[in-house]
């Protein structure tokens, strides 16, 4: 009896030293470790308030599933490269970037780290991607659809603008994406009656010498990027001279831009979050087709046109999805 109750204390007393382990499914799981990489100015952009609010969403909480590091350049585009190679070290399980250059950056940096980009015009031309439907590699995420928005682009600026005859096409040279999208406009060009005319610029003063060569007839076409701050310097020339110009996104018109056309780009953070959560549950990028912008948008400043003098045509008032007034 006495060696029954021993026995009987042995196991209780040891029993949970002998148990199997919590299997790994009852472990709590860290956060997944997201780096975000962009050239904009600010380190809280619309593509990255989009990405945290498409994210939480789909049920992943910030700080209790996911956490962030993000790096921003300022327009520095030689910061790149670095930003991207230091995420990489710093073992992120994911990387969102937004704009071709942070994408590129991304690229060289790693091979196996999972990437998701927004806001690349073309990922194809760009050679970013082998095809849209299998991006192959470790990449995949939302395109702009800068190349095939560009036509319209025109003919919105056209419309807006009938006396315009000449139309610049300003862009960063190393853009892929920017020079499939001035093509396609020299392409429609004549259609409209409007000659075309792709400048692409590497420095600041390339850009300002192609600046001062407008002349009245004249209008501006604004790169979908950031690079360089040319949508900002046409911008000053359309508040400043009332240059007639149109912009791809809304944020430009929120800035007192007259017109835009394009994809938004909060919106383009909440659609990569879907890509990036599929990420997480174990898709591979190089199986997820590389997604074109939802949200498409037409966006008017009235007072601005109200203060240029320009009206404003009823169909295009009619289809515009944001007018500021």
């Amino acid at each position: 009896m006495r060696l029954r109750i021993l026995g009987l204390i042995l196991v209780v007393s040891l029993g949970p030293l002998s148990a199997p382990p919590p299997s790994a499914g009852q472990q709590a799981r860290r956060p997944a470790r997201i780096g975000v990489l962009h050239t904009g100015f600010f380190q809280i952009i619309p593509v990255v308030e989009g990405l945290k609010a498409g994210l939480k969403a789909a049920g992943l909480e910030e700080a209790r599933n996911v956490t962030f590091d993000i790096r921003f350049t300022r327009g520095d585009l030689q910061a790149a490269g670095p930003a991207a190679v230091a995420l990489a070290n710093a073992g992120m399980d994911l990387i969102v970037v937004d704009g071709e250059e942070a994408t590129r950056a991304a690229k060289a940096a790693t091979k196996t780290i999972p990437i998701v980009f927004t806001q690349v015009g073309d990922p194809v031309a760009a050679g970013i991607v082998k095809e849209v439907a299998h991006p192959g590699g470790n990449l995949t995420g939302v395109s702009s659809l800068a190349t095939e928005l560009a036509p319209k682009r025109l003919e919105t600026l056209k419309a807006l603008f009938p006396t315009v005859r000449r139309v610049w096409a300003i862009y960063y040279a190393d853009e892929a994406s920017s020079l499939a999208a001035a093509r396609k406009v020299q392409e429609v060009g004549p259609r409209l009656k409007l000659d075309v005319v792709a400048r692409p610029v590497r420095t600041t003063d390339e850009l300002v010498a192609n600046l001062k060569e407008l002349r009245p007839g004249d209008g501006l076409l604004s790169p979908p990027t950031l690079t360089m701050n040319i949508p900002g310097l046409i911008l000053d020339l359309v508040l400043g001279a009332g240059w007639p110009a149109i912009f791809p996104t809304a944020f430009w018109v929120q800035s007192g831009a007259v017109v835009s056309y394009g994809s938004d780009a909060y919106s383009d953070g909440v659609q990569a979050a879907r890509l990036v959560a599929k990420i997480l549950q174990g898709a591979r990028p190089q199986d997820l087709p590389v997604e074109g912008a939802n949200k498409i948008e037409l966006a008017i400043n009235l007072k601005t046109a109200k203060s240029l003098r320009l009206t404003i045509p009823p169909d295009i008032r009619i289809r515009a999805d944001r007018v500021i007034e």
